[in-house]
């Protein structure tokens, strides 16, 4: 009898030992704004921060880019970081191009099993001048896809389904097209999908400079602890 109460209690303590040392891990939908070399999944996507820069901007560290500041100083653990320089939500990319082969809604099905999910895009469907589309909820055809409302709603619902009870937010980005911001805070309010709205990121070149980068980071941990 004592033998099997003291392998009990060890087993307990083994197992509350394990739940007391996990991490919940965060996977990364984006753009240019979340890369940096050789920290990407697949490493084949594109890249637009390196440590010897190639554009005009200080980033020269992954510790200094948001995420990488974010998962670090939270005690969260990196699962996947699918972030793709240029990309576009929907299939249409700069001069009109198919982007069907980089765009988020291709490859959100490539994140890993994670605990949490930030989606950060948008940026180059309004800079691009993607169609805009009318809002869609169901029925999506292949070319539904290529213009935004329609592959933004259709990104969310299939990442609710696709990751059952992780948690998801999605991170605007500043400086955008009044219709894509219009279109994103209503499409996730439609799935109930938290949305920041982030203000005043400083940058250079267009992106997140060292000091953009600390303003996402401390935005998204107020935002974050706003929501607990």
């Amino acid at each position: 009898m004592r033998k099997t109460f003291a392998l009990l209690l060890l087993f307990m303590m083994i197992c509350s030992a394990g739940f007391s040392q996990y991490r919940k891990s965060v996977s990364i939908l984006g753009d240019s704004y979340s890369t940096f070399e050789h920290y990407l999944q697949p490493d084949t996507n594109a890249v637009w921060y390196f440590p010897q820069p190639l554009n005009k901007n200080d980033v020269t560290s992954v510790g200094q880019t948001w995420w990488y500041k974010f998962i670090q100083e939270s005690g969260y653990r990196l699962c996947v970081n699918n972030s793709f320089s240029g990309s576009t939500i929907c299939h249409t990319g700069y001069q009109k191009a198919d982007y069907s082969d980089r765009s988020f809604v291709t490859r959100m099905d490539n994140l890993g099993c994670p605990d949490i999910i930030l989606i950060f895009g948008g940026t180059n469907d309004s800079w691009a001048g993607a169609p805009i589309g009318e809002y869609q909820y169901a029925d999506w055809t292949k070319q539904d896809l290529y213009s935004f409302r329609p592959a933004m709603a259709y990104m969310l619902e299939h990442i609710r389904y696709r990751y059952p009870n992780v948690e998801v937010y999605f991170l605007l980005n500043c400086d955008l097209k009044a219709e894509i911001n219009e279109s994103v805070k209503t499409i996730c309010a439609h799935y109930q999908v938290p949305c920041l709205e982030l203000k005043g990121i400083d940058k250079q070149g267009g992106h997140p400079s060292v000091k953009g980068m600390q303003q996402i980071d401390e935005q998204l941990k107020v935002f974050l602890a706003g929501r607990q």
